[in-house]
Formats: C-alpha cells, structure tokens, sequence
C-alpha cells in the first residue's frame, strides 16, 4: 500500500528566512527533510533522514530568529510553538536572560496508511505502547491510530504540546473524528488525562510522550477503568523502559524481593532478585525502528517476567517489503532440550541420551562453561561461528549494548541467554533452564560446594566477603577447606539449623 502524505512544507517555508528557504528547496530531494536548525552565530543547519546539510556559509544573526519568531505562535512554558492548522513542531532555546537564541523546526507529517502494520493490534482494544527514539514516527503512528479508532470509537487525544493534532483550536484533519484536548502546560498532562476519562466517556484515550510519574500513575488509574490506552513514552526498547524508575510502573514496575535459601539454591541465583510488581498498563509493546519496521511484544507480562530472569525475550518483527506488502516474522521460542524419546526396555545411555546443544559463548568463560554442562552431565558444545549455534549465552553487561555478533542472533531468530555473572552456578541455572531440569535436583554437596568455587572466586577478585548458604556440619568441613586450600580465612557463623560458612580475604583476618 502506497502511504499519502501530507507535510504543508511550503507553510514551515514561509516562516523561514528567504535566503535559507531557497537553499533547503535545493537541498530537500522528496519528503525526507526532518529538521531545520537555526542557532544564533552558527550556520542554519537542515537535517534529512539519513544526512546532515549545513545550508549556508553565512552565520545566523539576531534578526533571523526574530523573522522566525514573529511569523509563528507564542512560545509555551514548554517552549514549544507552532503554526495555525499544520502539524509543524517549532522549539527553541533561551539564554539565562530568557531571550531566544535557538531554534528548531520540525517538519510535521500526516501519513495516511502507516497504521495497517498494526491495525489489527489496534482493533483488538488492547492497550498499546510505542517506544523509539526521537524523529522515528512515533507521533506519525499516533495521530494515524486517532484517525482509524475514531472511525468507530469515542477517541479523546490528550496533546500536550499540540503535536498530534497540530498548532491552533481547531484540530489538524490528520486525526480525523478525533476530540482533542489540549494542555495548558505539561506539568498538567496527567489532569488532563484524568479529566478526559470523567468528563467525555471515551472508549480510546491517544497520549503523546509519558515522561512523568504522574503521567505514569494517571496511565494505570485510566486502564483500570477499562479505557483503551495509546501512547508514547521515552525509550528505545522495553529493556531500556525496564531500567526507567520513573516509568517502568508502566509494564508493571520492579521490585526487590528476599527468596528462601530453598528458593534461591533452587533458581540458582542470589536470595534478593528483581520481580516484576504487579500488572502492566500496556498490554502490547511496539518498539519502532525505522518507519518501515516494528519489533512487537504481544504479552508484555512475559516479555518483562523472562527480563527480570535474564532471559533474552524474542519479540515479533512485522516490516514493509519493497513491494509495500506487511511482512510478519513470528517471534522464535527458545527451544527445550529435554532427554529423546527411546522405546520401551531402553537402558542405560540408550534410555538417557539428550539432544546436544551448540552453543556460541559471547563474553563468558568457556572452561568454565565446558564445567557447567559437565557437572549437569548434558551433551553440550562450544560452537565458533554463530552459524552453528542453537544458543547464545553472554553476560547481561553484553547484552545491554547489542555488540554485533548479539545483534545479528537476534536477526537470525537464535535464542539468547543472559547470565547476570560469569559463575559456573549461573551457567549450570541456565543450562537446566534450557534442558528443563530442576536445578534443586543436584546432590545438596555438589550444589554447596560449586557455590564455594564461586565465593572462593569473589573473594579472591577483591571484595572482602562472602556469605554461604547455610549447610550441615559436614558440609560445613568440606568449604572451611576449600577456603583453606585458597589461602582464605572462613569462619561458621549462627546457629543450627541456620549455621553457614562466610569466606574473608586474609586481610581481613
């Protein structure tokens, strides 16, 4: 489907600078130019989807600014302005005496037809979020979703800095049957998002930019009532909103929690981990890439649990061909790697024979690894290309910058595994994740003692402690010599049946 676009440029044009207007004219190829920059003693800038244009030699003065300035609307606490019945988005910066010195034009956009690569998300009533980084269509998504809903449902948009439904009191066409209303200031976004709700009885409420607490609060108390959210927020991907204090409530928020040492011996992780708090606002996450290509979390309460393990979440790819068709690459499952089917009468290792695993290490110990599956006794390789791998495992400090080998199984739809440390215990917990075991299984010796190799390890890399999960007297002996045989001090502490081993560095002795 061929997209209509409608961006009134030679409207933005005619509040520009004569000199500058004719030189972005030559410069502007289609309908790719995204910003003007006009900065005081600076050369005007236009920025295009993909380069960057200096447009003149000559520096902006005083009297250009003033040209802009008077030819648009006032400026709000925000600093934002705008031009009467076009979507065109003006901000500007001041000196500490208030004056402007700084101006950004942003060309706005209606683009009919962009909708249809989520048309059916939007339809199913669910609540939806669209995170990406600033110029990427977020808002152009927005206003087309307002215009589709509004076809058949009270639609209200909330626009705060009338960048939906564009400068003025009466709204851009762009948003169709749509009500707008508008927000005096920012800071009262989310009474406004309240007052819609109690005053107009809408079934679909669009939000443009949640960026506040209260914003986030005033989502929650809107989609308790049943009322059908779309909106923005800041942020790239459901990771990074996840690491967001003030809107991760959005996706159902995080909280510390204390497990039991039966509890954490059996996740194999530490005793205080992170859990999501209670159910998302947003059903849907879209995570917009380009205009052209969308990675969609359909079940946001998974996406965020599997985060919080260190599990990598595969999300849907929906994208546009070049034939304009919408094409839709299911998210891929991690696969589960359990013990093969055998006859009846199988014995021994015919009867226990699992699926060997190909995994590619990124940023972890494979000796240690090769000790991981050794212990579990699981067929697992280390493979060297990412080619010949049914798995990636990495470090979650990896994971968060998407080096190029991460970046490219995620493409390629490979199962990525992330461990919060570089532990054997952490590997083994992984690795009885994929192949569906229970980690509580293991012999209680075998489990105690891996957890003083990696105490052992801690200590001898600098901290000054580390505490063990409480065990019985023998189990005791076993780790005060472990400790021993690595020059440490380790000491039993508390009382039976809560009596456990802490390891010190000699310092501390």
């Amino acid at each position: 489907m061929q997209n209509n676009i409608t961006e009134d440029l030679a409207v933005l044009l005619e509040v520009v600078p004569p000199g500058i207007t004719e030189a972005i004219r030559i410069e502007n190829h289609g309908d790719d130019l995204l910003e003007i920059v006009l900065d005081l003693g600076r050369c005007p800038e236009a920025r295009f989807l993909s380069r960057e244009v200096t447009l003149s030699d000559r520096e902006i003065a005083r009297e250009e600014i003033d040209y802009v300035v008077d030819r648009v609307s006032d400026f709000t606490s925000d600093n934002r302005a705008g031009i009467e019945r076009t979507l065109h988005r003006i901000s500007c910066i001041r000196n500490r005496q208030g004056e402007i010195v700084g101006l950004t034009l942003r060309v706005g956009r209606a683009v009919y037809g962009t909708i249809d690569i989520i048309r059916d998300l939007l339809e199913s009533g669910k609540s939806i979020l669209l995170l990406g980084k600033p110029g990427v269509g977020k808002t152009t998504l927005l206003r087309e979703a307002a215009r589709v809903l509004a076809e058949k449902k009270r639609v209200v948009v909330v626009d705060t800095s009338n960048e939906i439904g564009g400068d003025g009191d009466i709204p851009h066409p762009a948003i169709g049957r749509a009500r707008r209303m508008q927000v005096a200031t920012p800071e009262f976004q989310h009474q406004v998002m309240i007052e819609a709700v109690e005053n107009h009885m809408p079934e679909v409420i669009i939000i443009d930019e949640i960026g506040r607490e209260l914003e986030a609060a005033a989502a929650r108390t809107i989609a308790e009532r049943g009322v059908q959210l779309v909106g923005t927020a800041h942020g790239n991907t459901l990771d990074n909103l996840l690491q967001n204090p003030t809107l991760c409530d959005l996706v159902g928020g995080i909280q510390a929690v204390t497990l039991s040492d039966e509890e954490a011996r059996r996740r194999g992780t530490q005793k205080t981990v992170l859990e999501r708090k209670a159910p998302p606002t947003f059903n849907v996450v879209i995570e917009i890439k380009d205009w052209q290509h969308l990675a969609l979390h359909h079940d946001v309460t998974a996406a965020v649990d599997s985060l919080l393990r260190g599990r990598s979440h595969a999300p849907e790819v929906r994208y546009r061909d070049e034939a304009g068709q919408v094409q839709i690459e299911q998210a891929v499952v991690a696969p589960q790697f359990r013990l093969e089917e055998v006859p009846p009468g199988a014995t021994g290792q015919q009867a226990s024979r699992p699926q060997t695993l190909q995994v590619y290490a990124y940023g972890i110990g494979k000796n240690r690894m090769r000790q991981a599956a050794q212990n579990l006794h699981l067929p697992v390789e280390l493979a060297d290309e990412l080619r010949q791998a049914d798995a990636v495992i990495t470090l979650k400090s990896y994971y968060r910058r998407r080096p190029q080998p991460i970046s490219e199984a995620e493409r390629k739809g490979v199962p990525i595994y992330v461990l919060r440390s570089n532990t054997v215990s952490q590997m083994e917990s992984c690795l009885a994740d994929v192949f569906g075991l229970s980690i509580s299984d293991l012999d209680p010796l075998t489990i105690a003692l891996r957890e003083t190799e990696d105490a052992i390890r801690t200590v001898l890399s600098g901290k000054k402690s580390a505490n063990l999960a409480p065990q019985n007297s023998y189990i005791r002996r076993q780790q005060h010599e472990m400790a021993r045989r690595a020059n440490l001090v380790s000491h039993s502490y508390g009382k039976e049946p809560r009596r456990h081993v802490r390891v010190f560095s000699t310092q501390r002795h």
